[in-house]
């Protein structure tokens, strides 16, 4: 059994990536995966630009490491598991890139000092997309490959609709349903999930306050304690219909061995809901 990756180390997490990137790629750019990592923590530590740290303490550098993580190990699942098409090299280093920008919507610039970050969250999928597009101008990127890791992060809002986002080809479209997934699921395995859910509904009612929006799904929330409640309908009813459905199954990949071993996400995620509904059957 793998030792697992410790998500608060991002050297930790860019050594599992680089050993995927090279394990697929071969020949691939040795220099790639440090580069892109170097930029997302100069983005997350206020080193980019005008921009704060991130002070979002739910949608933290983290949780950005905990889908990159989720993000690689599928990918790389379907490499060894010769599935078809075949994603290009570019492409993958793209999607990369797509995971370690895709919450930087939540970046404050540095004379935005009221609240934290995360009263962008119904926007910031937006704001994300249009800060990638311009840190990779400023990197040299061609505007086709900016689209691209624009419409992969856009796979990720909640309400997305695939539907009406221009990919430019149907590898993208998949790049972006594996992004998305592995969103939901880096962050919904992860061990102190349950006990950073008071921190993620301080996110939703700070954005709930910061937007006056009754309608957006952030404000059917009452409490802490009933997010907890609902998490796992949340599950049940979102996340595991569209993992399944618009995201095509991809989730199959992270099963070791492929196709019908274990799912370790799968079974964090199981064991979580099982923890949430033992506390909310002792409360009643």
């Amino acid at each position: 059994m793998q030792t697992p990756v410790v998500t608060k180390d991002s050297t930790a997490v860019e050594a599992k990536v680089q050993a995927a990137y090279l394990a697929m790629f071969p020949g691939g750019d040795r220099g790639f995966v440090p580069r892109m990592f170097g930029w997302a923590i100069d983005c997350f530590t206020g080193r980019y630009r005008d921009y704060q740290p991130i002070d979002a303490r739910y949608h933290d550098f983290e949780h950005t490491l905990q889908g990159t993580l989720c993000l690689v190990e599928l990918l790389h699942g379907r490499h060894r598991a010769g599935a078809k098409p075949a994603l290009t090299q570019r492409l993958v280093e793209l999607e990369l890139l797509a995971i370690l920008l895709h919450d930087t919507g939540y970046l404050k610039q540095r004379s935005d000092t009221a609240g934290t970050g995360a009263k962008y969250t119904i926007t910031h999928v937006a704001r994300s997309a249009d800060f990638a597009a311009q840190l990779l101008a400023d990197k040299g990127f061609q505007p086709d490959e900016i689209l691209a890791v624009q419409n992969m992060i856009r796979c990720t809002g909640v309400n997305a609709n695939l539907e009406a986002i221009a990919f430019q080809s149907e590898l993208e479209k998949l790049g972006g349903c594996a992004l998305a997934t592995a969103d939901l699921l880096g962050q919904m395995a992860a061990q102190d999930y349950i006990d950073k859910l008071p921190v993620l509904y301080e996110e939703f009612a700070e954005a709930a306050a910061y937007t006056r929006d009754n309608t957006h799904f952030i404000a059917s929330f009452s409490s802490a304690e009933d997010l907890a409640r609902k998490t796992p309908l949340f599950w049940e009813k979102f996340v595991l219909p569209r993992i399944n459905d618009r995201y095509g199954g991809l989730y199959c990949f992270l099963n070791e061995p492929y196709p019908a071993g274990a799912n370790r996400y799968l079974d964090r995620i199981a064991a979580n809901l099982a923890r949430l509904r033992l506390t909310a059957s002792a409360r009643s």
